[in-house]
């Protein structure tokens, strides 16, 4: 993990020690990458409940009750299934806050409508969730780096926000 990840990691550990919450992960093309990144602090037990790995559809639909009606109008790489698995994630492992990823980070896969490297982020909770899309394709290991160090910077302006919000409330 660089040195940026390793900065974003303790802030968001900070974060969430003060908030008294926690977090899981939802991924798919990442395959616990943002767990890992997330557990690279020491005291992570605190806050990080778990992740669940959902490859395929059929885990998005059963574990994290993705709409099978959502994956095949737009594919499993869409903004609706990525909210979707932040939304599932929250509720199976009974957290506050989940990241997820869906995407297809190379060298082949997906439809010609969806070129390689195209990866949908997104983070929150069940009420609101944020999302970005990236299509950037360096080659599937630093397509899956950027993923994971893109979803963290976002969860990272996320709590920021909501420790705002909860100081001010």
């Amino acid at each position: 993990m660089d040195f940026e990840s390793k900065v974003i990691s303790r802030e968001i550990s900070q974060l969430l020690w003060e908030m008294e919450k926690t977090v899981g992960t939802a991924e798919s093309c990442t395959g616990g990458r943002i767990a890992e990144a997330i557990i690279a602090v020491p005291g992570a037990s605190k806050y990080f409940k778990g992740g669940i790995i959902s490859y395929i559809d059929e885990i998005k639909e059963s574990l994290l009750g993705v709409d099978p009606e959502v994956i095949a109008e737009n594919t499993a790489v869409c903004e609706e299934v990525a909210k979707q698995m932040v939304k599932g994630a929250c509720k199976a492992l009974n957290t506050d806050y989940a990241l997820a990823s869906t995407g297809y980070a190379g060298p082949t896969g997906g439809p010609k409508d969806i070129p390689i490297g195209t990866i949908w982020l997104a983070c929150g909770n069940q009420e609101q969730q944020v999302t970005m899309m990236i299509q950037e394709d360096h080659g599937r290991d630093i397509n899956l780096a950027i993923a994971t160090n893109k979803v963290m910077q976002m969860f990272l302006e996320y709590l920021k926000t909501e420790n705002k919000t909860e100081v001010e409330g």
